[in-house]
């Protein structure tokens, strides 16, 4: 470690970029003696200092020259680097799952709850198929999409959208979208909400009525962004 005796923790936040880090804690360090080659040489006690920003304060680093991004060494990064506070999440975990009826997520919110693996967020999502509804809050058009032959359900459908190197979920009114409007747009004014939700046995074509059933009653292929 270098002598050093205390070490402030950052993980990469691969959803953001390759310059966006998350912070981890802060933790005292002390040296194991004496010396194994066998083993690492210090021990890190976590310590409660700014630990109401873990998992909340992403950083953002001036962006690296190299072609390996993801794989490098920062030496002196006070003196190389200047470091910006990016983002202070309000909420980790963003509250517990609120229910199925009150789901209302914007894309920042939909990436770090996709990233993070939230528990409660995970396991509701995961045990159900269902039909949702993408509004781009710029103009009001809506996207009804469904979830119906996915193993791991609204969860798996949603972590596509969540990828900030899809965005799209492979839906191809959405990708004319973000080729014309770009990524940002999608981030910064898509939301997500549920408009239905089935057990997960439940036959994929039951599920596609529905969502049909969605897309007429909320007009979202003369008005909104369906195609079909």
């Amino acid at each position: 470690m270098g002598g050093a005796r205390y070490l402030l923790a950052f993980a990469q936040y691969y959803p953001y970029g390759p310059q966006y880090f998350m912070f981890g804690g802060a933790f005292e360090v002390a040296e194991i003696k004496p010396d194994r080659l066998d083993d690492h040489g210090y021990d890190l006690t976590p310590l409660p200092l700014h630990e109401e920003y873990i998992k909340r304060l992403i950083v953002k680093l001036e962006r690296p020259i190299g072609r390996t991004p993801y794989l490098r060494h920062y030496v002196g990064l006070q003196e190389s680097l200047t470091p910006e506070v990016y983002e202070l999440a309000p909420d980790v975990k963003l509250g517990t799952f609120p229910g199925y009826q009150n789901v209302r997520l914007r894309h920042h919110e939909l990436q770090r709850i996709i990233a993070g693996d939230e528990p409660s967020w995970k396991d509701a999502l995961s045990s159900v198929k269902g039909v949702y509804v993408i509004t781009d809050l710029s103009n009001g058009r809506l996207y009804v999409g469904s979830a119906s032959g996915e193993a791991n359900g609204l969860w798996q459908r949603w972590s596509g959208y969540a990828h900030l190197k899809n965005l799209t979920g492979g839906n191809r009114e959405l990708e004319l979208i973000r080729e014309d409007l770009g990524d940002s747009h999608i981030v910064g004014n898509f939301q997500y909400s549920i408009l239905e939700i089935f057990d997960p046995k439940t036959r994929a074509d039951i599920i596609l009525a529905r969502e049909s059933f969605w897309k007429n009653a909320l007009d979202s292929r003369a008005h909104g962004m369906n195609w079909n």
